[in-house]
This record gives structure tokens, sequence and C-alpha cells, in this order.
């Protein structure tokens, strides 16, 4: 637990970098800091390892059909938080604000390849697994998804707040049902893809 808190401290910290000070190209940011916590992840889960990346060709289904479902809960949920809240246009468009740092087929490879399955990989394969251990898959799942969602407060966008809270719980959930990350992270990184490069929101 006590190398759990200290990897999240680093996310925090990471990600006050990224999303609240604004210090770095917010994309290299996302994939050396995810990058990093990935790599700790798989180094630290030792004998849980093959556990966590079980594979299973049906995986790619569910991952195909979950990222599929998400974007168009998304859809539905930006269509009415842009009708409900007046702010919710100008923090959509903030969070694309951030595409132009980079071309366009690099974001796409580095969302698909590195950034959507490395925020898996330490999300939940490291941060809720070991919740679970401790407290219990609902709890860990519960507890894994409010930490996931508590290091995007530094962004200041409600908007991108309940994104994360969402999508936390939803991959957090395929963890969960499957105890295997690949659902979740060809989920996670199809996903990324299709809202930012494919079939943006706005």
């Amino acid at each position: 637990m006590f190398l759990l808190l200290i990897a999240n401290l680093f996310a925090a910290i990471a990600w006050l970098l990224i999303f609240g000070l604004k210090t770095v190209n917010f994309w290299w940011g996302m994939a050396s800091a995810s990058g990093l916590l990935a790599i700790w992840s798989i180094i630290y889960a030792k004998g849980d390892r093959k556990f966590f990346f079980d594979f299973r060709l049906s995986y790619i289904v569910w991952g195909i059909g979950s990222a599929a479902i998400l974007y168009i809960v998304f859809w539905i949920g930006g269509a009415v938080s842009t009708r409900i809240f007046g702010f919710a246009s100008s923090q959509i468009d903030s969070i694309y604000a951030n595409k132009a740092q980079m071309n366009p087929w690099i974001l796409g490879l580095l969302l698909l390849f590195w950034i959507g399955p490395a925020e898996e990989i330490f999300w939940r394969g490291m941060g809720q697994r070991v919740l679970s251990k401790w407290f219990g898959s609902n709890v860990g799942w519960i507890l894994g998804a409010l930490v996931y969602t508590m290091v995007h407060l530094w962004a200041a966008n409600f908007i991108l707040f309940m994104a994360a809270l969402i999508g936390g719980l939803y991959w957090g959930w395929l963890y969960k049902r499957f105890g295997s990350l690949w659902p979740g992270i060809i989920s996670h990184a199809l996903w990324d893809l299709v809202v930012f490069i494919i079939v943006p929101l706005k």
C-alpha cells in the first residue's frame, strides 16, 4: 500500500504540472508520466503480471463494444450538458484545445499505443488491484475510480472531472468483471483515438 501511495503522489504532482500549471507539452507530459507509472506498475506487480495481463480473443470484442458504448454515453452527455450548463461548451473547447500541441497523426498513435494502455496499466493494474486486495473488489473499484478522478481536479474543469469519474468507473468495472487489463486497455485506447481524433465530440 505504501508504494501505491508514493505512486499516487507522483501522479498527483505530474497531473498538476500537466493539467494545472501547464508547464510542459500536454501530450508529451501525459506520455511520460503515464509511461513511467505503467513501468513502475509492471515491476511492482511481480507474481500478478500473468493474472492481469491474461488475454482472450473475447476481450477484443468487449474492448471495441465498450469503447463504442462509452462514446455514445459521452456524446449524449455532451449534448445534454451544453444545454443545461452555460459553461460546458467553453470547458469542452478547452479540453480539445490541447490537440493543437501535436500533429494529429502522431497524437493518434500515441493515444492508441501508449497513453491509453499506460493509464490502464497504472490506474487499474496497480491502483485498483492493490485497493481491491485491501478493501475488497467493490470498494477497491470505487476507490480506484475516485483516485483517478481526483487527480483531474487540477484542470479546474467540471466537464473533464465528470468525464474522468465516468471513465474511471467504467474501465474499473471492466477490470473488476474480467480480472484482466485487456478489455480496459482496448476500450480506453480506442475511445481516446475516436473521441480526440476520428470523431471528436466537438
